[in-house]
């Protein structure tokens, strides 16, 4: 960069403005804003979703298995809770199930050593 001097500062910061403006710009294009409009889901939407039958879903929330909101008579689910519970529900596979069991195994053995 280029020395400059006190008469072309105030030049120089319009520029970095304008380069700072559309760096935002860029960079809000790549990430759009999630304002959660899209989020609700019908029933047969939420049913969609998770690739069940509607009478299954009505069985999850009768059961009251799964997050749902009831603002009046009717059903509205939250995809982003959804994609949560779906989450959470995760089973363990045989072999993290033997490796949980053997680091707690062995954690209790030096734990009776010492006491």
């Amino acid at each position: 960069m280029k020395p400059f001097g006190f008469e072309k500062l105030p030049e120089i910061i319009r520029q970095l403005f304008e380069k700072v403006e559309r760096i935002e710009e860029m960079v809000s294009d790549l990430n759009p804003v999630d304002d959660g409009s899209n989020d609700l889901l019908t029933v047969k939407e939420a049913a969609d979703y998770l690739k069940v039958s509607v009478q299954s879903l009505y069985s999850k929330v009768s059961r009251m298995e799964i997050p749902v909101s009831k603002p009046g008579r009717r059903l509205y689910f939250s995809q982003s809770e959804l994609k949560k519970w779906v989450s959470a529900s995760r089973r363990k596979t045989a072999s993290e199930i033997i490796q949980e069991s053997q680091s707690k195994s062995s954690h209790l053995d030096k734990k009776d050593i010492f006491t």
